[in-house]
């Protein structure tokens, strides 16, 4: 398994890149927003990637965060969507408006992918909901790749080594979600309740989290 690939930007396509890796091109599939945010053609990059194995092909998938690559993860585990509408979902609403979705039952918003019917948007919801506590706890935005300094006799294939949170808004997410999942909740209604705090409330803090997920879980009448 390819975790992640470090080398220097050969070319750019439509909706893959290829990455020289000491000589060797590999070719990596990527959503629109990730293209967007690469560097220009000859500089260095790095992605954390996902290996598609098929009986006549390999395809390489490109993530500049673990989030994104453990999202693209969960969604390929639900029929119907392939690596390509994966990558179309994440690349019209990135890692947290995939999360947010996802926790709040949104299937609207993941229809609006190109090559997503609303049928297959609300399996998707419906799902990978009880999973989402999964990837939001790892932050909402990981850490990016990063591109090390590699002596000439060394391979710069690696496998992934997790990443810290880089973002404070995800780090509180997963601290909420620790804590409700800590009072008893049930994994789908705690990222249910995170998710829509945080949306009402960008930039809460763990605790301003907790209080507005409690007002929200609170039995209603």
């Amino acid at each position: 398994m390819i975790g992640k690939i470090s080398g220097r930007l050969d070319w750019r396509g439509t909706d893959h890149v290829l990455i020289d890796v000491r000589g060797v091109g590999y070719i990596v599939y990527c959503s629109d927003r990730v293209l967007a945010g690469l560097p220009g053609v000859g500089e260095a990059v790095a992605l954390y990637t996902d290996l598609l194995v098929r009986e006549d092909n390999l395809q390489l998938f490109g993530f500049p965060t673990l989030v994104e690559k453990e999202w693209h993860r969960l969604l390929t585990s639900v029929q119907g969507i392939g690596a390509k509408a994966a990558l179309s979902i994440q690349g019209a609403l990135g890692p947290e408006g995939v999360s947010r979705a996802i926790a709040l039952g949104d299937w609207n918003a993941l229809a609006k992918a190109k090559g997503v019917g609303p049928k297959t948007a609300q399996r998707v919801a419906l799902e990978l909901k009880d999973k989402a506590h999964s990837v939001m706890s790892m932050g909402a935005a990981a850490a990016p790749a990063s591109v090390a300094s590699v002596p000439e006799d060394s391979t710069v294939i690696e496998p992934v080594t997790p990443a810290p949170p880089a973002d404070v808004t995800g780090g509180a997410q997963a601290d909420a979600l620790s804590a409700l999942a800590n009072l008893g909740y049930a994994p789908g209604e705690a990222v249910s309740a995170v998710a829509e705090a945080a949306g009402a409330e960008p930039g809460l803090d763990a605790s301003g989290l907790i209080r507005a997920a409690l007002k929200l879980l609170a039995p209603k009448g």
